[in-house]
């Protein structure tokens, strides 16, 4: 009996997961307030293509694509999870400045293309293919192979 019981829950929950997963195009008054004001200050020159609210759980996230192909992603608050300008540098503002003077100073000829967060580390992918790994307090960590 209590096998049954479990396994119902167990299919509930992985229903209501699913459920809960997918895609949405949304509007940009829809984005949480702090990845709207990024996307004011940082691409404002930059038209959006489309928005899209992601679920993958109980949490959303969003991605917004820009006509230079330009990407960003936030997380349920708003808060940056990941730009990536293709071949173009990333804004600097959206890059703390101890991360842009080790690059600077360490790749005096590379720009940061791509700037992510990935659970508790960042990652700066250059422009010469390299990609550097710094920890929660951007403190340089290694060359990510």
């Amino acid at each position: 009996m209590k096998r049954n019981l479990f396994t119902t829950l167990v299919v509930a929950l992985s229903m209501c997961l699913s459920a809960c997963a997918g895609e949405k195009t949304i509007t940009m008054n829809q984005l949480p307030q702090e990845a709207q004001t990024l996307i004011q200050t940082y691409f404002a020159d930059d038209p959006v293509s489309y928005i899209m609210q992601e679920r993958e759980g109980l949490l959303p996230e969003y991605e917004v694509r820009f006509a230079s192909a330009s990407k960003v992603e936030f997380d349920h608050k708003g808060a940056l999870l990941k730009v990536d300008c293709g071949n173009r540098a990333v804004p600097l503002g959206l890059v703390p400045e101890v991360v842009r003077t080790y690059v600077q100073t360490n790749y005096p000829n590379a720009a940061i293309t791509e700037w992510s967060k990935d659970d508790r580390r960042w990652k700066a992918e250059l422009n010469n293919g390299i990609e550097l790994e710094f920890n929660s307090k951007y403190e340089f960590v290694r060359i990510d192979d």
